[in-house]
């Protein structure tokens, strides 16, 4: 089984439209066959949250549905880490980097954990050579 940090960029694939939809269909299938295994920072929640309201804010979903979708991407949640332990790391390659720190929280749980992870955000990938990073559509 591999075990795979799930950036929220790829979660919320699992429940708006977008490109790379089916990719992190066939990423949510394998977690339900035990294929692989999901961790993240408990941040994650937040982030997902965030990206289904400014889907709203955008009419991609009705005012009202992210609450909806979240449950969803909830029922298939990854393992959930405290993202304190792995803040010091994180401002580091924020700080080396010029990457958002919360994006970089997920970095340093991928190093912590010895995996990779997983996202969608091809810049973030790019940014960020050296790291253990994997792009969705590569899996």
């Amino acid at each position: 089984m591999s075990i795979f940090v799930l950036d929220s960029s790829v979660a919320v694939k699992w429940v708006l439209q977008e490109p790379g939809t089916a990719k992190a269909l066939d990423l949510r299938s394998a977690i339900l066959r035990q294929t692989h295994e999901v961790i993240a920072p408990d941040v994650f929640v937040s982030e997902v949250a965030h990206a289904l309201t400014k889907a709203e804010r955008q009419k991609i979903i009705p005012v009202g549905d992210a609450q909806m979708h979240l449950a969803d991407v909830l029922r298939f949640a990854p393992v959930l880490h405290s993202f304190l332990p792995l803040i010091a790391r994180a401002v580091e390659i924020s700080s080396a980097s010029r990457i958002a720190v919360t994006d970089c929280i997920f970095v340093a749980l991928a190093e912590q954990e010895g995996c990779e992870m997983v996202t969608a955000d091809e810049r973030l990938m790019k940014n960020l050579p050296g790291y253990p990073i994997v792009l969705l559509e590569t899996l």
